[in-house]
Parts: C-alpha cells; sequence; structure tokens
C-alpha cells in the first residue's frame, strides 16, 4: 500500500495526534539497546546507538537527556518520496517559535516538540491542515 504523495491532501489531511507520556532522546556506546528500555525509534550513529523512549524508561536507566519532548504522530499515511510535507510543517511551527525533531515511518511522520508545549503545536498543525483543506 503506497502513501500519499499529494502536498495539499497530505496536509488537510495530516490528523495530528498528540501521543501520551513524554519522550527524550538518548544515546549509547555500541548498538545495543539497554534492558529495560522499549524505544520506539532507534539510529545507529558513528558516535552511538540513539534512542527514543518514554521519560520514565530513560530515568529508570539511568540515561541522561537534555529535554523532554511531546509526540505527535501525523495519521495521514505519507509516502517517504512525498515532497514538501516536512518543509511545510516544519515551517508553520517555526513561525510559532517550536522546534520539532522529526522521524519519518513506514506510515506515519512521528513529530517531537518541546513538551511543555506539545498541545500548542497540535493546534497549530490543525490550524495548518485547516487552512489546507480550504485552498
Amino acid at each position: 500500500m503506497s502513501g500519499e504523495h499529494d502536498l495539499r491532501k497530505l496536509l488537510s489531511g495530516m490528523r495530528p495526534e498528540l501521543n501520551e507520556g513524554r519522550y527524550v532522546f538518548c544515546t549509547v556506546a555500541g548498538s545495543t539497546v539497554p534492558a529495560g528500555t522499549a524505544p520506539v525509534a532507534t539510529v545507529l550513529e558513528a558516535e552511538g546507538l540513539t534512542l527514543v523512549l518514554r521519560q520514565e524508561d530513560a530515568d529508570a536507566a539511568g540515561l541522561a537527556y537534555d529535554c523532554t519532548a511531546g509526540w505527535i504522530t501525523l495519521r495521514i499515511h505519507s509516502a517517504l518520496d512525498a515532497v514538501g510535507l516536512t518543509a511545510a510543517f516544519a515551517a508553520e511551527l517555526g513561525a510559532h517559535g517550536l522546534s520539532c525533531n522529526v522521524i519519518a515511518g513506514y506510515h506515519h511522520d512521528h513529530l517531537f516538540v518541546d513538551a511543555d508545549r506539545a498541545a500548542e503545536a497540535v493546534a497549530v498543525l490543525q490550524g495548518l491542515a485547516t487552512r489546507s483543506a480550504q485552498d
């Protein structure tokens, strides 16, 4: 099943959903996920393994992190080679002083934003979706 390519459809149908919990980005040496953790994403880099996981898992494992994030899933199935979606929502969030880190899954895009402003980020994305549907 291939994802959506049309930018207008992607934006108007993105349906941002805030997942429960607070999430953090951590790094560990090597390529092994620490016992007792259940990352929602991993990225193997030359410097070590990046883990994105629940804050309480990181705390329990004694892993260091710099900031906490809210996890927003865009519920539209975007094609991995779709053009413009990331740029559009990043520009909109940036215009509101919101940073985001994006991870693309096979079916959806996942945005990690400041945990204390996550509900605001969802509202900004919903506004973008509404305007895109009216264009």
